[in-house]
């Protein structure tokens, strides 16, 4: 989602930039249009590291019947390995 977020961004950025040639008096289009086209490539950035950065757990779970007492055994194991770029 912030990956698309990001392109929407860069995308009205740069047709408020480079598109519309409509002067207003009380904002400057071309600034907002570089804003919006700065903020965006964060966003689609940002999105791509929590993309790739993502857990991977392993669950493991093991019973054991039949010791010699009744009794029955289990075993678990977790395993959680973070990625980095």
């Amino acid at each position: 989602m912030s990956i698309g977020a990001g392109i929407l961004l860069v995308v009205i950025g740069a047709i408020l930039r480079f598109a519309l040639n409509i002067q207003l008096a009380w904002i400057d289009l071309n600034l907002v249009g570089n804003i919006l086209m700065a903020a965006g490539a964060l966003v689609f950035v940002l999105g791509l590291i929590f993309t790739f950065r993502r857990r991977r757990s392993t669950t493991t779970r093991r019973t054991t019947v039949g010791r010699p007492d009744g009794e029955n055994v289990v075993r678990r194991t977790d395993r959680t390995d973070d990625t980095e770029l």
